[in-house]
């Protein structure tokens, strides 16, 4: 009745960022990242793995963020590229495009731009990347 689906949630934090810290420049990480500070530049993983960025009601980000996980509770100006959940608490403020897999949105949160549905997965990407170009131009072909 009722699914036994996992909720991703911030657990470990690898990474800290805190609230009277800048960084000025990419932040690329794996496992936890939370940032109470201003990151002026994008936020990316060092793989597609199951990594998450936790940006709290202090933080703020001015660049693209591109993580698996992703919850946000303050402002990014830029595009945000979540492949597997993305959550916006109350004081979300996003300037830009969001592009999720699944999305959770409390009442407050605020996006300044669209939002783009993308439901394949980053493992179902790499196999259609495998796929020969003559089987692709069968199926497309009328």
């Amino acid at each position: 009745m009722f699914s036994k689906s996992k909720k991703h949630r911030a657990g470990k934090i690898d990474t800290l960022v805190g609230q009277n810290t800048e960084v000025n420049g990419d932040v690329i990480f794996a496992g936890g990242l939370h940032v109470d500070g201003c990151v002026r530049g994008n936020i990316l993983v060092t793989d597609n793995s199951d990594s998450t960025l936790t940006l709290s009601e202090h933080g703020r980000v001015e660049g693209e963020v591109r993580v698996p996980h992703v919850i946000l509770n303050g402002e990014v100006q830029g595009d945000v590229y979540a492949s597997e959940h993305i959550e916006l608490a109350a004081n979300a403020r996003i300037q830009g495009n969001v592009y999720y897999n699944l999305l959770e949105m409390a009442m407050g949160a605020e996006v300044n731009g669209s939002l783009v549905h993308k439901v394949e997965h980053p493992v179902a990407q790499k196999v259609k990347a495998n796929i020969p170009e003559a089987t692709t131009k069968l199926q497309t072909a009328e």
